[in-house]
């Protein structure tokens, strides 16, 4: 007797993925270093320049903040349109995050925008 199939299992989603608050609560500021057009990978297009040696991502430098690659319904399934090219502060948010641990920051972003708190809150690295 054959077994049953079964449908593939996918990989469970991160926390992140069905969230976006910190995409859409805070400025992300970066060195201009990072830029494509610098050497860097994130595309200079999608920044703007803050100073001399620093850029922000576009939507997240003045009120109200979202980050222009953000895709999709923050609390709901978000995704980031150049995850591959992010900038080093988006890459280091909430290293924890994935796997239900949120930090301060994260979790002021989750409240912010009405979402439930991430269990484990641990203090970030200092």
């Amino acid at each position: 007797m054959d077994a049953p199939e079964t449908a593939p299992r996918s990989a469970p989603l991160s926390p992140c993925q069905s969230c976006g608050a910190c995409c859409a609560t805070y400025r992300v500021n970066f060195c201009c270093d990072e830029l494509d057009d610098r050497g860097g990978s994130v595309p200079a297009g999608l920044a703007e320049q803050v100073t001399s040696v620093m850029a922000c991502m576009r939507g997240t430098g003045a009120a109200p903040v979202r980050c222009v690659v953000l895709r999709g319904e923050i609390g709901r399934a978000v995704s980031c349109a150049i995850y591959e090219f992010r900038p080093s502060p988006c890459r280091e948010f909430g290293p924890l995050a994935a796997v239900g641990q949120g930090d301060d920051a994260c979790n002021d972003a989750r409240r912010r925008h009405g979402l439930p708190l991430l269990g484990g809150a641990v203090a970030p690295c200092r």
